[in-house]
């Protein structure tokens, strides 16, 4: 075939672009039209440009704004696995609050309605002698004196708040071991008359009892079987052995007239030989003090108010902080004297209702939260709550807490310090855990309602539960 170059004829097209010309033609017009477009883009992008300025080559980078960055890097959070929470729903505890808190990290690793204030029980009383160690101080001890009178011949017997001054005779201990006497108070009551005036018989005995209302002695809601049966006496300055009819007996009958049954225990003490009046009424400033005794240091009593529950004592310490910071000792003053006291130990009381130092009143309202913040606070010690955690009972060990932790709950015997409490509408435990992981926890358990005896045992079960769990304690 010739070719072009030589001046020969063209030669035909053959094949495909013999068999199908129009598509020859329409695609020699297809890549014309791309050139011609191409080229009229770039026409168009210079034409487009604003004059005097040069169109910039090379790749061009997009602009997007800076992604947001959290500040800190949020820190790694334990997955944790271990489980309580069928636990707490045995109907035995009727309604269940609770919460649980680390007490090196402060985590709360556990919370069933924690922060909805609920009645304590005797929890309260924890609360109750934390205040008082802020209030007097640990060594602070109250005392019973004994003044002369306005008229001849009278004497006045002065209580300061002090149940545990004992009518048993030297070297019989009541229920407040190495507890003031009042037969030391008679002798040096005989012995300081006599040189003032001797030969002169005492002939009448005043017994004074207004360190604060002598009438403000029993809550509205404290059940009167209280007394009867022997948890609760009147709340009166002066008394002796609790109001006890035994005074050896933690539980035994009160009377209707603590003022009344002091005043016979001193005036059989004095042993006079001869009968003398017996009133009531109160010393006269300026007059003599002619004898005086101490009770052991408020570190002691906390130790005795809470090891046994004692709800008498407790209710004359209150009473007594009260006093000493300027709320008249009135039941009433105690709604803000004991929330104002927590608050020197970095304590927030929001939520925390008082009506009395016992916790025997059901309008007492503290939420678990706070009760296991304030326990953590305790283990850790510092501004003399080493007293406090001291005297705690001991899970199968010691105080309320002695027989507790049976069964299959032995495992944590030894290793639960708490604070027992129980109303007829609660059933309280609180303070810490010293778990099977080397971790210490603090909690405090609430079992709401008309709950019975059993609740006790189920309250056990959940803080073995804890003990169980350790630091790996799941709020699910």
């Amino acid at each position: 075939m010739l070719s072009v170059a030589d001046g020969s004829r063209p030669a035909k097209p053959t094949g495909f672009f013999a068999r199908h010309p129009k598509a020859w033609l329409f695609s020699a017009l297809g890549v014309a039209f791309l050139l011609l477009g191409t080229g009229a883009v770039f026409a168009g992008a210079a034409v487009g440009s604003p004059k005097g300025k040069a169109v910039a080559s090379g790749p061009v980078t997009p602009s997007f704004a800076p992604r947001a960055v959290p500040l800190e890097i949020p820190a790694a959070t334990a997955l944790r696995t271990c489980s309580i929470d069928a636990l707490t729903k045995d109907s035995r505890l009727l309604t269940f609050e609770g919460s649980v808190i680390n007490v090196t990290t402060g985590e709360q690793l556990f919370d069933r309605s924690a922060t909805t204030a609920a009645p304590p029980a005797s929890v309260l009383k924890v609360l109750t002698a934390t205040a008082a160690l802020a209030i007097l101080g640990a060594d602070y001890q109250m005392t019973t004196r004994v003044f002369e009178g306005s008229t001849p011949g009278s004497i006045v017997l002065v209580g300061g708040g002090d149940p545990t001054l004992s009518a048993l005779p030297a070297g019989v201990e009541s229920v407040y071991t190495g507890a003031p006497k009042i037969s030391e108070l008679a002798a040096q009551t005989l012995t300081a008359w006599n040189a003032a005036h001797p030969g002169k018989d005492i002939t009448s005995v005043i017994l004074d009892a207004t360190y604060w209302n002598p009438a403000d002695k029993w809550d509205s809601t404290w059940a009167r079987s209280e007394q009867t049966t022997g948890y609760h006496s009147e709340v009166t300055a002066l008394m002796v052995d609790g109001d006890r009819a035994d005074p050896q007996k933690e539980t035994s009958p009160r009377s209707t007239d603590p003022i009344g049954r002091a005043g016979a225990a001193f005036v059989a003490a004095l042993n006079l030989g001869h009968p003398v009046d017996v009133s009531t009424g109160s010393a006269l400033a300026g007059k003599p003090m002619l004898a005086q005794v101490k009770s052991q240091p408020l570190k002691v009593l906390i130790g005795q108010m809470l090891l046994n529950s004692d709800n008498t004592l407790a209710e004359m310490i209150a009473r007594v902080a009260s006093k000493d910071s300027g709320g008249g000792g009135t039941a009433a003053s105690l709604a803000s004297v004991i929330p104002a006291a927590l608050t020197s130990y970095g304590m927030n009381p929001t939520g925390v209702t008082i009506r009395d130092g016992s916790g025997l009143s059901d309008q007492n309202l503290v939420p678990p939260v706070f009760a296991a913040e304030l326990m953590a606070k305790i283990y850790t010690g510092g501004q003399g709550l080493d007293v406090i955690k001291n005297a705690l009972p001991v899970a199968g060990k010691s105080g309320s807490l002695a027989s507790r932790f049976a069964g299959a709950n032995a495992a944590a015997r030894g290793n639960v310090v708490a604070k027992t409490g129980w109303i007829t509408t609660s059933r309280t435990l609180s303070g810490w855990v010293n778990a099977e992981d080397g971790s210490v926890l603090s909690f405090a358990f609430y079992a709401l309602g008309p709950v019975k005896p059993a609740a006790m045992d189920a309250l056990d079960t959940v803080t073995t539960g804890v003990f169980r769990c350790g630091n790996n304690l799941s709020n699910n």
